[in-house]
């Protein structure tokens, strides 16, 4: 099966079973058994349709004699594929994109006339792509419904929308932690390029490397060796902020991957003693494989809703990493599809997360820390359930957040890292402290 009726086959499953684009395109790279380059292509495409749907819609709106609502949307799924290839892929063949489109056409497409009609709309594609109308609207121009715009417009400092909605449709750096347990960053960064891998320090996070030329990480010699795991700077961040000490007691209670379970070993020497949970049950052996993998000792994983009262651990953890189920919004870039789920579904979640960072200061021992992060840049889903929490809570104080020199000087022990800014994901830091 070639690249692109992978990608298509994954386009129909985010469309028809709600599927996420990153969990099926693993899953159809594996079953169509695709080489690197073929999987390059592949994922190219599908993020490169789901990043610009609204954008390739408006250009379809001028190309098509008839409404874009009426398409068959396998054929709509068919043409948005065509046209990125056309406009935003300058090493494709422009015979080969509408080529190909036809056949996947007349493969997917009971309607006969579905052939004829992406070959008639692509080839006019090709003529007259310099007298199609531009987009005015961040809405077309960036591919963000207008709803999501409006919500982020009122959480984000004046002049940070555009460029977040730009970094929303820029490809991710691949980016790795050093495993310090095991080995160190110049002896890493030899052993990838040894591997064929290009691997550069990180602009600001300290044992951190960027990546070019990965194929499948999980294939590298180095990775089996436990030698790094992947994580974003910002979530790195949010563990450094805490200043864990040597032999301390630590809790991470929503930790599925298990990334900040892993930096807060590293950040500790894997002394003292590291607990991961998460909700999923399913999700445990993935942290339990991480950790072995990377060979951390004292670490244990279990399933627990963090929300749920566990007496055995009150006042007993010298910090609790607490980060929330949230909306999603601060990584776009990384799951593009999330900007298409109704906001309306994630009102409750203020409520949900301070229920749990309710129940985790309670283990906090006096004089310990609390960590709260998420992975988005909604005001109602940061700063206000810390408001909400400190309210309540009158034995907890925020405390400066402790950052690289490339930041300003925090005070406030809060922090929101917009897309855009520092190239990473967005993301929500804050830290706590109990007191004696």
């Amino acid at each position: 099966m070639c690249a692109r009726e992978t990608a298509l086959s994954a386009l129909i499953a985010c469309r028809k079973d709600g599927a996420w684009a990153n969990s099926v395109l693993k899953e159809y790279i594996l079953r169509d058994r695709l080489d690197s380059r073929d999987s390059a292509l592949a994922t190219r495409l599908v993020y490169g349709v789901i990043q610009n749907r609204g954008l390739l819609d408006f250009y379809l709106r001028q190309l098509l004699t008839g409404k874009l609502g009426n398409l068959q949307p396998v054929v709509r799924d068919i043409l948005h594929m065509g046209l990125y290839q056309l406009y935003q892929m300058d090493k494709i063949p422009e015979s080969a994109a509408v080529n190909e489109s036809v056949l996947l056409a007349k493969k997917y497409s009971k309607n006969p006339k579905a052939p004829a009609l992406v070959n008639g709309v692509l080839r006019n594609a090709q003529r007259n792509r310099a007298e199609l109308k531009q987009p005015v609207s961040y809405a077309d121009r960036y591919s963000h419904p207008e709803e999501l715009i409006s919500l982020l417009k009122a959480s984000l400092p004046k002049g940070k929308l555009e460029p977040m909605l730009i970094a929303n449709n820029a490809a991710p750096q691949t980016v790795i932690q050093v495993n310090t347990l095991k080995t160190t960053t110049e002896a890493l960064q030899k052993e990838l390029e040894a591997e064929q891998v290009s691997a550069q320090p990180h602009g600001w996070m300290k044992d951190c490397l960027v990546l070019d030329r990965t194929g499948n990480l999980e294939q590298l010699k180095s990775f089996r060796e436990g030698l790094f795991y992947v994580q974003d700077p910002a979530s790195k961040l949010s563990v450094l902020c805490a200043k864990l000490e040597k032999g301390w007691h630590i809790l991470d209670c929503c930790a599925a991957p298990g990334g900040k379970s892993f930096a807060a070993a590293m950040e500790t020497g894997d002394s003292g003693k590291i607990i991961s949970c998460d909700l999923h049950d399913h999700k445990i052996p993935l942290i339990q494989k991480g950790a072995q993998r990377l060979g951390i000792q004292n670490h244990s994983a279990r399933q627990q809703d963090a929300s749920v009262f566990v007496p055995d651990w009150e006042n007993a953890m010298d910090a609790v990493i607490v980060d929330v189920p949230c909306s999603g919004y601060g990584i776009i870039r990384k799951k593009p599809d999330i900007r298409y789920k109704d906001p309306k579904e994630m009102e409750q979640l203020p409520q949900l997360q301070l229920q749990i960072l309710k129940n985790q200061a309670r283990y906090v021992r006096p004089g310990g820390v609390l960590m709260y992060s998420t992975c988005t840049v909604l005001r109602r889903e940061n700063e206000a359930v810390v408001e909400a929490f400190l309210a309540a809570h009158p034995q907890f104080s925020l405390e400066a957040l402790p950052l690289p020199e490339i930041f300003s000087e925090n005070i406030t022990g809060m922090l929101t890292l917009i897309p855009g800014e520092y190239d990473t994901d967005g993301f929500f830091i804050c830290r706590m402290r109990r007191s004696e």
